[in-house]
């Protein structure tokens, strides 16, 4: 990367930057390989950050089917995130999971799963899985949802005969696309061997089209883990590795300590042959020590996310593309890599997180408000749905985290939380799954990528211009009205 024009001479966040085009020989955004080269399974730049209101089994699966990463959040006990794993991993890779509610489930019951979005579906069945043919009563299409009364019984809605489709004979995507359009259906299920294993909707099929799913050696989903620094961290990395994780994330809102080196070199010294990720922190020493001490990727940002107070309670971070910036040439030196945490509130912030030097950007907030992050939707006095989300600092987190203590010990530690302990994250109508956010975040990265002439993302590193601009220079390149 290089600035165009008078270098910075103080530090730099995303909204005072922008991309200047270039001169380029890549003429379609399907040319753009997004694969963050980070020696993680993942082929996509994104990672979903280890939050309890942001990354659970559901929607981890999802990503890695699509070839982003989300890691299971550290104040899960042992044994929640060893089944969380394994829940991963045991999802299907090429078709959707499938969404399974009795006949006696209400469309209440239906609706703090899934809203009556398009392309979005629930499948009515007798049992739990694996579920046979003769157990399925149908699909029920999630805008029927829409209509129906809060009270009625989803085997009294659904439509008998839903086509299905045998995973054997599934010759394409284009083959189940064209299936499932000439069927005139909104969601189909896929059988194999006389059970039911996933779902498909036309728009799944496509979608299968231009991402490649993040598999470990086993073809498995890929799936992520964090760990403490305080406790038997050893053990818990040991455990994590022995269920199935493709990617251990040893976090704390310091990084740069002497707690992060100690757990590091304790980790680092298990031989587990997993990248290790360490964080956060902001600056170039810090990765050189966090690099000595075994991590091969950093994870940077202190005070960024929409979910901290940090900054505002301590003085303490730094805004996040020069703190970016200033990691990943200093990563790039020790042969590491950096992940951009925090901060992205739009495909442009993503995208410049890469041009900085970021192998992968981990998103909290944007994702909470989505179908599949964790917790049941709800719907404020205006008939809105939201999700609830709260930082891993703040009050509400230190109560989970610590809540075996007594109280006494419990109420210390709460003297010393920060952040937002609840907010409502709305679904956006138009986006209110994660696939649909995927879809909108790599349509503009992969633009970006088009205007400076790259292709890959090592090639974004060094071809991306970046000029500096006024405030009024940012607010000029907002479209009137927003909706993101």
């Amino acid at each position: 990367m290089e600035f165009s024009g008078a270098q910075p001479t103080v530090d730099l966040t995303y909204s005072d930057v922008f991309l200047v085009p270039r001169r380029s020989a890549v003429t379609s955004r399907l040319q753009v390989d997004l694969a963050p080269h980070d020696g993680t399974p993942a082929t996509l730049p994104l990672v979903a950050a280890n939050m309890n209101s942001v990354t659970g089994p559901r929607i981890a699966a999802v990503l890695a089917r699509r070839g982003a990463l989300g890691v299971l959040p550290q104040d899960l006990p042992l044994q929640e995130l060893d089944a969380a794993i394994r829940d991963v991993k045991g999802q299907p890779v090429l078709w959707d999971t499938p969404l399974v509610l009795p006949p006696g489930a209400t469309v209440a019951d239906a609706l703090r799963l899934l809203p009556a979005a398009a392309g979005h579906g629930i499948v009515v069945a007798h049992g739990a899985a694996p579920i046979p043919v003769d157990r399925i009563v149908g699909v029920l299409p999630a805008t029927r949802l829409a209509t129906a009364l809060p009270d009625a019984q989803l085997g009294d809605l659904v439509h008998r005969g839903t086509p299905s489709i045998d995973a054997d004979d599934i010759g394409s995507e284009r083959h189940a696309f064209d299936v499932i359009t000439e069927a005139d259906v909104e969601i189909v299920t896929v059988v194999h061997h006389g059970h039911l294993v996933g779902t498909l909707s036309a728009r799944s099929a496509l979608r299968a089209t231009l991402y490649r799913p993040a598999v470990d050696a086993g073809g498995r989903l890929a799936v992520a883990a964090a760990v403490g620094i305080n406790g038997d961290v050893g053990a818990k990395a040991k455990a994590l590795a022995a269920a199935g994780v493709d990617v251990l994330v040893v976090d704390t809102a310091h990084g740069h300590q002497e707690g992060m080196l100690r757990a590091l070199q304790e980790v680092a010294s298990l031989g587990l042959g997993l990248p290790i990720v360490a964080g956060n922190i902001v600056t170039a020493d810090g990765v050189r020590d966090l690099v000595d001490a075994g991590a091969s990727i950093l994870k940077v940002g202190v005070g960024p996310g929409a979910m901290c107070t940090t900054r505002m309670m301590t003085a303490v971070g730094r805004p996040q593309f020069s703190a970016v910036l200033e990691t990943a040439q200093a990563a790039a030196e020790a042969g590491a890599h950096v992940w951009a945490d925090g901060g992205v509130r739009y495909p442009r912030d993503v995208a410049l997180a890469l041009a900085a030097g970021a192998a992968s950007v981990m998103v909290g907030s944007w994702f909470a408000g989505t179908i599949e992050a964790p917790g049941e939707l709800q719907r404020d006095t205006d008939g809105r749905l939201f999700k609830e989300s709260w930082g891993m600092a703040s009050t509400k987190a230190v109560q989970a985290r610590f809540g075996r203590l007594d109280a006494y010990e419990r109420a210390r530690k709460e003297l010393f939380a920060e952040g937002i302990s609840s907010s409502k994250i709305y679904l956006d109508p138009l986006r209110p799954g994660i696939e649909d956010l995927l879809d909108m975040i790599t349509s503009g990265v992969r633009s970006s990528f088009t205007y400076a002439g790259a292709s890959t993302v090592p090639e974004f590193h060094d071809r991306a211009l970046v000029g500096l601009q006024s405030a009024a220079g940012y607010e000029e390149g907002k479209a009137l009205p927003v909706s993101w």
